[in-house]
């Protein structure tokens, strides 16, 4: 029986496109407005709906207090070495957003450089990427608004520790190459526009840019662009101690690249090609005496390392280093003149050493069965770090060192938890074609095989993202509370290959829909739960899919999450980056492509008078990567459709985007949020 005293009721609006012939309605298009007042009195009603619904949840309180307790403790990353010095990220537990370190040793606790807690009072503002010049003396950081994946990069001068008065804007994602004498850096940004409402602006025209310390952005040189091909993405670092400035062009969901490069001292000479089509992903490893180290899936199902020489006329010399081994390499670094490479068995990560001629030299000792999160080296350098996670296993960072056979543990996070009482399984279900599709089932030892047991299943199934294990403290507070949670390795993704990929993508997408279904199926079929304790969740891709399973088999689940999801696939392509996807997702533009899309977009496959499992839906609205008109939309029809009294509510976060870079009690909240749904509703 609903608790809610009622449900927001959404005009309609007659609007009807055309696509190939077949009349597709869109009444809700009126949603998609971030600016008309009218929609954002609909968000205040759908908030207060949602905050009617939250205050009679009084286990909320417990599971807030309890994240609390689990997020409380302190952490760090992996340190980076530059000039004598190391830097690493520490949070003490509860601080809205990690700090950046100075140490002078490993030993050292180390010296604040820059802490983003203190640009704002409520977290919003974060540091979404950083750069340390060449000789240490200076910071390059972009800094993100409400969780925008617009930034603006200032510097710091880190002799002194004083602010410099650069200040570049415009820019998304972009690293600083900095030159040798560090009198500049090579950056990546976007024509000048209104930034007002980041929802409207489209990344468009990317440019390659040198900017000069010291000078305004208007006297910064623009090195590349790419005018007759406004929709390719430009990316441009530095390698080989500088030497060399590479520029990465992409297109179609980042899929296919090509690849260019110039010395750095010679801005202005044309660029020379390593890859000059797009015929493949290529990615640079790391440059050694002028040499590129490159992986790539060019004829290697599951990725290999090839190498080419650099010279100032052009490259030479191609040569394979690691061929294909039948294992999904996932990513590769350098250090000591080493290739340490990272491979997956079954999603589990494992790394093995080969010299720069490709020669095997050892496989590294891992702790555990989990995920390699961190690695990071030095070609000139004997040392080099690594941070290791899983399920039950918090993230602890080790400093192996070439004289030394045994890595020894440099930072170890503790987590106020009891993980002895708990396992992690790895099993292997059916899909509908007969598919083997990998799940992690992590729970407390002893469990009746009783159908008893609430459970939560998470999946994204895309974009070549591998599911390996990982650790996540508000995890704990659902175990704690005999909640069951399971990791599904979904085609789309790169846990097998390419292949594997490709069989969840365009007009196979439908695989990946299948694949989490059966995995909800195992869990029933072998005793874990039932339908109505059986709970899926899922992020941005991951959203996609819930929705798109919660419409295909609204019987089979108890709750469903859709988090900040894709949801229009006739129209997704229209907002901010979403043209980037096409070569995931397709085009409704595409008279062959549109029907695939149609058959399983879930905003277009809501069905009238049908009782929907209970179903929270988040989004965020200034998220200007998936923008949160298609979340509304999806709440609007599904509230409208559904014949039932479950909840279909809409959760809005204010002042902030898709997640990165989101504020830790923003996050403990959300969390909060969404466990008291679910344990209210599997219960």
């Amino acid at each position: 029986m609903s608790e809610l005293k009622k449900r927001p009721i959404t005009k309609r609006e007659l609007v009807i496109d055309d696509y190939h012939g077949t009349p597709v309605a869109d009444p809700y298009r009126w949603l998609e407005d971030d600016t008309s007042p009218e929609v954002k009195e609909w968000i205040t009603e759908q908030n207060e709906h949602f905050q009617e619904y939250m205050k009679a949840k009084d286990i909320k309180a417990d599971f807030k207090k309890r994240l609390t307790g689990l997020f409380n403790y302190p952490r760090c990353s992996v340190p980076r070495y530059v000039e004598g010095k190391y830097f690493a990220w520490r949070n003490n537990g509860l601080q809205n957003h990690s700090v950046l370190y100075r140490l002078k040793s490993l030993d050292d606790f180390g010296e604040v450089i820059l802490d983003p807690n203190l640009l704002s009072d409520d977290g919003s503002v974060s540091i979404e990427q950083t750069s340390i010049s060449p000789k240490g003396n200076y910071l390059a950081y972009s800094l993100s608004k409400s969780g925008s994946d617009w930034t603006t990069i200032h510097l710091l001068d880190l002799r002194t520790l004083q602010p410099l008065p650069d200040m570049l804007q415009y820019t998304q994602r972009t690293s600083c190459a900095w030159v040798p004498d560090e009198s500049g850096f090579y950056y990546r940004r976007y024509p000048e526009q209104d930034l007002a409402n980041v929802l409207d602006v489209v990344t468009n025209n990317s440019m390659v840019c040198f900017h000069a310390l010291g000078t305004q952005q208007s006297a910064d040189k623009l090195i590349h662009s790419e005018p007759e091909h406004p929709n390719q993405e430009l990316y441009v670092y530095t390698v080989d101690k500088e030497k060399w400035l590479l520029m990465m062009i992409l297109e179609e969901a980042m899929v296919k690249n090509k690849l260019f490069y110039k010395p750095t001292d010679k801005p202005d000479t044309d660029w020379l090609p390593i890859i000059a089509d797009f015929d493949d992903h290529y990615d640079v490893i790391d440059i050694v005496d002028s040499r590129a180290y490159i992986i790539t899936k060019k004829d290697a199902e599951f990725n290999q390392v090839l190498s080419v020489k650099l010279t100032e006329k052009g490259t030479e010399d191609w040569q394979t280093i690691v061929p294909d081994n039948g294992e999904s390499l996932e990513f590769a670094v350098t250090a000591n003149k080493h290739l340490l490479c990272a491979y997956l068995k079954d999603a589990i990560h494992k790394v093995l050493v080969f010299d720069l001629n490709g020669v095997f030299v050892k496989e590294l000792p891992l702790p555990a069965h989990g995920s390699v999160v961190e690695l990071t080296g030095d070609p000139d350098r004997d040392e080099f770090f690594l941070s290791f996670s899983s399920f039950l296993y918090p993230k602890v960072c080790y400093r192996y060192d070439f004289t030394n056979e045994n890595p020894t543990v440099w930072y170890a996070s503790q987590v106020d938890f009891s993980f002895d009482e708990y396992e992690t399984k790895q099993v292997f279900c059916t899909s509908k074609d007969g598919t083997k599709v990998l799940i992690f089932i992590t729970h407390k030892k002893g469990i009746a095989m009783d159908n008893s047991h609430p459970v939560l299943m998470n999946g994204y199934g895309g974009f070549k993202a591998s599911m390996t294990p990982y650790f996540s403290a508000s995890i704990l507070a659902w175990l704690e509370k005999g909640g069951i949670y399971v990791s599904t390795c979904l085609r789309g993704g790169d846990e097998y290959g390419e292949a594997w990929h490709k069989g969840g993508m365009l007009e196979n997408k439908q695989n990946v829909f299948d694949d989490f279904i059966a995995a909800g199926e195992y869990m029933i079929r072998e005793g874990y739960t039932t339908n109505k304790k059986l709970g899926i969740q899922g992020f941005s891709n991951g959203g996609l899919l819930t929705a798109a399973c919660l419409t295909q088999r609204p019987d089979l689940f108890g709750a469903v999450i859709v988090g900040m999801p894709v949801i229009d696939m006739l129209r997704y392509h229209l907002f901010t980056a979403g043209r980037y996807w096409t070569g995931e997702y397709g085009c409704s533009e595409n008279p062959e492509q549109f029907p695939f899309m149609y058959k399983y977009s879930p905003l277009h496959n809501v069905k009238m008078n049908t009782a929907y499992p209970p179903t929270l839906i988040l989004t965020a609205d200034t998220d200007d990567r998936v923008v949160p008109g298609q979340a509304r939309k999806f709440a609007a029809t599904l509230q409208s459709a559904d014949a039932g009294d479950n909840p279909i509510i809409l959760r809005i976060e204010i002042s902030s985007g898709h997640g990165a870079g989101i504020s830790l009690n923003k996050y403990i909240d959300m969390d909060a949020d969404k466990y008291t749904f679910l344990f209210v509703n599997l219960s």
